[in-house]
């Protein structure tokens, strides 16, 4: 995720980023739980999310049915089915749900008992499961596109319809799931609107079935995919199709009324592809395109095989080209890295943000003249600031009380970047190099931590780096630049003077 800017763009260009996700602290272990018991919240340990993610099960696959009303200010109708193998033996079920009306939930096609506890929805099948074996469980609900009162995320109100943005733990406000990136799984999505709207989800199209006064859309991802790089657009909208490299079948989604002015940018996607994989190899998916829409969310997002990014970001004046290209590169380097590659735990995100930064920063350098090493000579002066405010790369500070998408500060973007040049420095452009293409194409469709990352490098740079990536990664104070003995910290420039009252 990108945080591109404020209401209206700084003049001089600065921008905030945003984050991503994180995994098990600690072990769980998962028991039966006694019949009369009460139902409490459960969680995975995440460090940042604590209750998100459920033990006990690990999903294969989520089958999502959404029924649009035809405006936004009622709920969609939804039936979530959900295939799961059993880690455990367990006669409850707990799934993240939240902001929605549950009507019914069956397991194994039999109905079960069900109650909500914090933002669980725990569900009690008339019969125990047992270890190692799958299940199947569907429930019927609503899905509130309307704002909650204390969540963030989920369905995105555009001008047209709606869109999703639920990164980093906002997937339950639309849908029962196990809301952790570690639990990765295959998607198939279901998407019925009245006539005049268009439907799109992540993955490729399997049919559109008109009936009435109304279409249902279908689409099937052919990777698995965590919950929080989902994807559904309803809007009135055109699709516009293309080929990217090697065959790559490309579709764009833009308000129709837009689509002569927005294509210009839509058709630079494919040349920015072949940029990536010049750098780091084949483009790990079944598709690429991005979707821009008419909402204002003061970020940009990488939903697997379709990037979310406001329309206005486009048609701002006040922002160079070179910047746009660099932001929708941000986006497509999510696609390896975040996407393909997904975070162990929420103190993993490093590992999305730092290394989208570093691709955003090397597309503004070849393509646009802005050096790289300047952008993180800056950054290194800053540093020590982002550390002290948000704490370290690998060990983000939990968000504050009502701001869940706080831990997308500057340490985890420029800051995380800030590591990856150093380890170049470290190791040699030839060693970094070659460990960027393996780390992707050994760890694609998983989902990995800090550690393997560290295991990697060292492995490629032929010593222990151990101690340089503490040092880089947990360290209050950033080390010293390999290379660049002469850069500093800078302290903050002087506050300004409070304004005079009249």
């Amino acid at each position: 995720m990108l945080l591109t800017r404020p209401a209206r763009p700084h003049p001089a260009l600065r921008f905030l980023r945003r984050p991503k996700a994180a995994l098990l602290a600690s072990a769980v272990t998962v028991c039966l739980v006694a019949a009369g018991a009460p139902a409490e919240p459960l969680g995975v340990g995440d460090r940042i999310f604590p209750e998100l993610g459920n033990p006990g099960y690990d999903v294969a696959a989520y089958d999502l049915a959404f029924t649009y009303p035809g405006s936004n200010d009622k709920p969609l109708k939804a039936v979530t089915t959900i295939d799961a193998r059993l880690t455990s033996s367990l006669n409850r079920i707990n799934l993240d749900f939240a902001h929605g009306t549950v009507e019914s939930v069956d397991v194994d096609g039999r109905k079960a008992a069900f109650t909500s506890a914090g933002e669980d929805l725990v569900v009690t099948p008339d019969h125990a499961l047992p270890l190692g074996s799958v299940t199947r469980i569907t429930v019927r609900h609503t899905s509130d596109p309307r704002p909650a009162d204390d969540q963030d995320g989920g369905w995105v109100q555009t001008t047209d319809g709606l869109a999703m943005a639920n990164q980093a733990d906002a997937a339950h406000l639309v849908f029962p799931c196990n809301d952790h990136p570690s639990d990765k799984a295959m998607f198939t999505f279901h998407v019925t609107a009245p006539d005049g709207y268009t439907a799109v989800a992540n993955g490729l199209p399997t049919g559109a079935v008109r009936t009435g006064g109304s279409t249902t859309w279908s689409y099937r991802s052919q990777h698995p995919m965590a919950t929080e790089l989902a994807q559904v657009s309803i809007g009135r909208s055109a699709v516009v199709r293309r080929t990217g490299p090697h065959g790559l079948p490309m579709r764009d989604v833009v308000p129709a009324a837009d689509k002569k002015e927005l294509e210009p940018w839509l058709a630079k996607t494919p040349d920015q592809i072949a940029w990536m994989e010049s750098k780091i190899g084949p483009y790990p998916f079944e598709t690429y395109g991005v979707l821009m829409a008419q909402a204002s969310t003061g970020f940009e997002l990488e939903t697997q095989t379709l990037s979310l990014f406001e329309k206005d970001i486009f048609t701002e004046p006040a922002y160079p080209k070179w910047y746009i290209e660099s932001v929708m590169v941000h986006e497509l380097s999510h696609q390896w890295f975040g996407d393909s590659v997904s975070p162990r735990t929420w103190s993993d995100v490093w590992l999305n943000e730092g290394h989208a930064t570093w691709y955003e920063a090397l597309y503004a350098e070849e393509k646009g003249d802005h050096p790289l090493q300047d952008r993180m000579k800056a950054a290194y002066g800053a540093s020590d600031r982002w550390r002290a405010a948000g704490g370290p790369p690998a060990r983000p500070k939990p968000p504050a009380p009502g701001q869940k998408i706080g831990i997308f500060r500057s340490n985890i973007y420029d800051g995380a970047a800030l590591v990856l040049f150093a380890l170049r420095q470290e190791i040699g452009k030839d060693a970094f190099e070659r460990l960027e293409k393996v780390w992707v194409q050994e760890n694609r469709d998983t989902s990995v931590g800090t550690a393997d990352f560290v295991r990697l490098a060292s492995a490629i740079g032929g010593r222990d780096l151990t101690g340089f990536f503490q040092d880089w990664l947990y360290g209050e104070k950033t080390p010293p630049m390999p290379g660049h003995p002469d850069w500093k910290q800078v302290p903050p420039p002087a506050a300004a003077s409070p304004a005079k009252k009249s």
